[in-house]
């Protein structure tokens, strides 16, 4: 079996791409990790999983295992996964990759493009719970999302003619929030309303229907973006259709003098704009801060300036911008070097041409 780890494909996780797979589905003829094995129980009628140096092997099922192996079972499961649809690493949720093995070995939909229906079709309708945007009450919403219209859009009653909010395709994210949301089916979505981030936290009690909302997004935004920029290859266009957030967590902040005592606050770093909130599920941050390039002015620093007063935790971050410097502080050093790792990426990347436009709606708030 160890010999077999060694053929080309063997030395990853057949689902999620973990190295040094230790398990194996020896129906399936795969080589997976732990975490996936564990998923793979979920299929027990499909797929039976053994640990690779902890069982006995029968010599027939290292046979079968040597003629199989995850690049022959990649070109029969995975033979047109649509270049929207999302492929978890094994840093993803439980659902997603839950979903994904689902898909390829117990529904087949990458064998038959008719099995893709619910994500491809560029049309879905169905309810999710929505979080109340006031109470934090979770109600049963509909939600339209069509490729024509370019939008995704909710209904406060299931009668309604007029939707409660249009979220326009080209604004939004969603982004799988199992922890925050506080269920394993909790999906966050966002949009840009008035320039501004809208939180729209959702779940449905169905993780695939979840998925293929998800999924659906994903399809509408790609099928978007390939008219907005029709000569951009797809290495460039998919890192582009949904987002996970570069970093999120609590920090202290000041105000713009730098003499108001420091408050405690929910941060989150989605590409170039870090958001604070007072809660987590916060519909509405309460103010953002564009993070520019270093070629613009924008750089940072590990400290806050020496007479700084009014913070709690020790560990400071400042983030000077062509019009004023942002202060910080983390409640840990570990804290405080993974914040500046996060910026520092975002600084040291050069601007695009479409990010000059939301640096002059930032410089020209009131």
């Amino acid at each position: 079996m160890n010999q077999l780890l060694g053929k080309p494909g063997n030395g990853e996780c057949a689902d999620c791409g973990a190295a040094d797979p230790e398990w194996a589905s020896y129906t399936l003829g795969v080589f997976v990790c732990q975490s996936c094995s564990g998923l793979h129980r979920n299929i027990a009628q499909i797929s039976k999983v053994k640990s690779l140096l902890l069982d006995p092997w029968s010599s027939s099922e290292v046979e079968f295992m040597d003629s199989a192996g995850n690049n022959a079972a990649k070109a029969k499961y995975e033979q047109i996964v649509p270049a929207f649809f999302y492929q978890p690493k094994h840093k993803d949720c439980m659902l997603l990759r839950e979903q994904w093995i689902r898909a390829k070995y117990e529904r087949k939909e990458f064998m038959s493009v008719e099995r893709q229906e619910p994500y491809s079709a560029g049309y879905r309708e169905g309810f999710l719970w929505k979080r109340g945007r006031d109470n934090g009450q979770y109600l049963s919403r509909k939600f339209i999302l069509s490729e024509r219209e370019g939008v995704l859009k909710y209904f406060n009653k299931h009668d309604a003619r007029e939707p409660k909010a249009i979220m326009k395709i080209n604004t939004v994210n969603a982004t799988f929030q199992p922890t925050k949301i506080g269920t394993p089916h909790g999906l966050q979505i966002t949009y840009l309303k008035d320039n501004s981030t809208r939180n729209v936290f959702v779940y449905h009690e169905d993780g695939r229907e979840m998925v293929d909302w998800f999924n659906a997004i994903r399809a509408a935004r790609f099928h978007y973006l390939q008219v907005a920029f029709p000569v951009s290859p797809l290495s460039v266009l998919l890192p582009m259709l949904t987002r996970n957030y570069a970093r999120e967590g609590y920090m202290e902040k000041t105000g713009p003098k730098h003499t108001e005592g420091f408050k405690k606050r929910w941060f989150t770093l989605d590409d170039r704009r870090l958001m604070y909130f007072k809660d987590p599920l916060d519909a509405y941050a309460r103010g953002e801060v564009f993070v520019g390039s270093k070629e613009n002015g924008y750089s940072l620093l590990p400290e806050l300036p020496a007479n700084t007063q009014g913070y709690h935790w020790q560990f400071g971050i400042t983030i000077v911008t062509p019009e004023r410097n942002f202060l910080f502080a983390c409640e840990t050093e570990e804290s405080q070097n993974d914040w500046m790792f996060e910026f520092q990426t975002v600084i040291n990347r050069p601007m695009l041409p479409q990010e000059y436009a939301v640096e002059a709606y930032f410089k020209h708030k009131p």
